[in-house]
């Protein structure tokens, strides 16, 4: 799985001109299942992302977890970030397929979740418009082979 992470003031998804999905203070997560991902990948993200020391502590210094500061996360699932860009045009084969990346994106949130982080989420396969106060700005690649 593949993640772009980054540290909010407040982040909204809207759907259809309804807000499907809101935090104030907390980690706007674009989130990508790739072909062959599994729950052992979910849960690695969703560790990895929890624990990541990324907000500020009283010296100024980024030495505290979403958990640390009693932040939400955002979570919105997009299947451009397997985008394969060797032309003009990306290509997305390496995107898990629909029914699998649902099943993983779903399952990914409910482990951020059972880790202590309130969660919102925008609505998979769904066209978004995300609005977001990035915060530093703090942004964040996350896959699998950089952990």
């Amino acid at each position: 799985m593949r993640a772009l992470i980054q540290r909010v003031s407040s982040a909204r998804v809207i759907v259809d001109g309804t807000i499907a999905g809101e935090i104030g203070n907390g980690l706007l997560v674009f989130v990508c299942a790739m072909k062959g991902d599994t729950e052992k990948e979910s849960e690695w993200l969703a560790r990895k992302i929890v624990n990541l020391r990324i907000f500020r502590d009283d010296a100024d210094r980024m030495n505290r977890s979403v958990v640390d500061v009693g932040g939400s996360a955002l979570i919105v699932s997009q299947f451009t970030l397997a985008a394969e860009t060797k032309g003009n045009r990306p290509g997305f084969s390496t995107a898990a397929p629909p029914d699998e990346g649902k099943r993983l994106y779903e399952d990914f949130s409910a482990k951020v979740a059972a880790l202590g982080v309130a969660v919102a989420n925008g609505v998979f396969g769904a066209d978004m418009r995300v609005e977001l106060a990035n915060d530093g700005p703090v942004t964040i690649w996350l896959d699998m082979a950089s952990g």
